[in-house]
């Protein structure tokens, strides 16, 4: 809010001695304190997210009704959460900041108004939301109003899904029931060392449960980042967190009827990528850094990698081509042969549905030998997990483009983006294998009687392997069937996925008319 030149006249001095105060917050020795625990204050904060003076303020004034503990005597203007709009880019957001030097930043009935009044107005404009948490979660005071104020969030928040973008950043303390209105949004954001997010603490753990553990383990962000999967991107402070916020902005548009922002490039778009001709391994059991292979095609080598620490055999994440923002899928030989597992199977499904809901194309890159095999996969549900991958790709109605690098086995070729489940385009390279598996598995299976029989089984064995890879671990029989339109020269993706990507940019299909699906959870 833009501060006046020149002095307020008399009438207007209880204006500035107002708005002088809600800027204060909880005070001096408040902030002082939240600044020597490496954080920003939620003032400073949407300063740095906002184009410089864009912000507009709704709701300084308010403060809690709450008569009951000497609350009454107790109140701050904002109460604890300072909420309005700006821009980002030049598009218009949403945000909301708690405040963490005003009651710990806890939610009371009129703090919770106060979002979801911002959350209801972005509805209505069509524009994303950002959260920035810092709380130390419902204030006890105010009983079932508080908790009814974070359901009141939880409902907009579950409307707001697919509609418009959500993001969340947890620069602080977010545990209980505050936890699932983060969990609800698109992205979460953590800040190392000083933010963490749990539905019971260390302490209620200890007593139940007798186990001991600390904030940081239990749910710091190095714990969400690479076990729980919770956590999307992490920064080691305040500011580069907000920065990422705003990158992650740049490659969605402002809600589901718009297409993502269109960035011109100096990267030709038609340009070969000789070094690809070579990149992959002609051994199928030999791994390679897939993020190579992306980084060689996409605009200005730049990935935005989304959840990188997590399930790290499979990549997702944001990119250009031609400077059209595209959502990159892409299986990791590097980590266990790019298999496919539990964990994998739920962030590239939620990822893909994420794009879906957002119209951004998606870009395959295929290289998987199979589901991970074993009992601890099978009673964890590989089979529902599994299935949330194959759902979230067969029910996309964005543009869906897939090139298969090398292996592309069983049912996991079914699974990433085949034609079969409405991809539009389907390339491969050469080194391609497409099979039910690979070929020293398919030959103990369907060659055993003839190996068992023979004068010499390991040269009988070679040979019928040899046979196998030959007639079958190649693209060219897929292709005879059409289930891959075109074996392409490697060197020249970039300009195929570009070519693809313009040809499917007014692609128009949907669904059968339902209430909505039932993806298996």
């Amino acid at each position: 809010m833009l501060k006046p030149s020149v002095p307020p006249p008399p009438h207007m001095q209880r204006l500035d001695e107002l708005n002088k105060k809600a800027l204060e917050g909880g005070g001096p020795d408040r902030v002082k304190k939240q600044h020597e625990g490496g954080k920003l204050t939620a003032r400073e904060r949407i300063d740095l997210l906002l184009d410089p003076g864009s912000f507009v303020e709704f709701d300084r004034f308010v403060t809690h009704r709450c008569t009951d503990f000497g609350m009454q005597e107790q109140k701050v203007l904002g109460d604890g959460v300072v909420t309005g709009h700006g821009l980002v880019d030049g598009r218009k957001v949403f945000v909301f900041a708690q405040d963490f030097t005003v009651f710990g930043g806890s939610l009371s009935s009129a703090y919770a108004q106060k979002i979801c009044k911002v959350m209801d107005l972005a509805m209505k404009v069509g524009a994303p939301v950002i959260g920035l948490n810092d709380s130390g979660g419902a204030r006890i005071q105010e009983g079932v109003e508080s908790l009814a104020g974070y359901a009141d969030i939880f409902l907009r928040n579950t409307l707001a899904s697919g509609v418009i973008p959500q993001i969340s950043a947890i620069m602080g303390p977010c545990a209980g029931g505050a936890v699932y209105s983060p969990a609800i949004t698109d992205f979460i954001l953590m800040v190392e060392g000083t933010s963490y997010m749990f539905i019971t603490g260390p302490d209620v753990i200890k007593a139940v449960t007798h186990e001991e553990v600390t904030k940081e383990d239990l749910g710091g962000a190095a714990t969400h980042a690479t076990k729980s999967g919770v956590c999307h991107l992490t920064s080691p402070d305040d500011k580069t967190c907000i920065a990422q916020v705003r990158q992650l902005l740049s490659f969605m548009p402002s809600n589901n009827q718009e297409d993502p922002p269109f960035k011109p490039t100096q990267d030709p778009a038609m340009r070969e990528v000789p070094e690809l001709d070579t990149m992959i391994p002609l051994e199928s059991n030999k791994p390679y850094d897939v993020k190579d292979v992306v980084s060689a095609v996409v605009d200005d080598g730049y990935l935005f990698e989304i959840a990188e620490a997590y399930a790290a055999n499979i990549v997702t994440g944001f990119a250009r081509i031609g400077g059209r923002a595209v959502g990159v899928v892409a299986n990791q030989p590097q980590v266990l042969a790019g298999v496919l597992d539990i964990d994998a199977s739920m962030k590239a499904a939620r990822f893909v549905r994420f794009c879906d809901c957002f119209n951004i194309p998606l870009v395959t890159f295929v290289d998987v030998p199979g589901f991970l095999p074993g009992t601890e996969q099978e009673y964890g549900g590989i089979i529902k997990h599994g299935a949330k991958l194959l759902f979230a790709f067969a029910e996309a109605t964005v543009p869906k483009v897939t090139v298969i690098l090398r292996k592309a086995y069983g049912g996991a070729y079914d699974v990433m983006a085949s034609k079969h489940i409405r991809a539009d385009v389907n390339l491969a390279f050469p080194t391609a294998e497409i099979a039910v598996m690979g070929s020293d598995g398919a030959v103990n299976i369907v060659r055993r009687n003839e190996i068992a029989k023979a004068k010499d089984p390991a040269a009988a064995r070679a040979e019928f392997v040899a046979e196998y890879k030959e007639r079958f671990a190649n693209p060219y029989k897929a292709a005879e069937l059409g289930f891959v339109d075109e074996v392409i020269y490697p060197r020249t993706l970039r300009m195929r996925l570009h070519r693809s990507l313009e040809l499917l940019k007014d692609k128009r299909d949907k669904n059968p008319a339902k209430k909505h699906a039932n993806i298996p959870l």
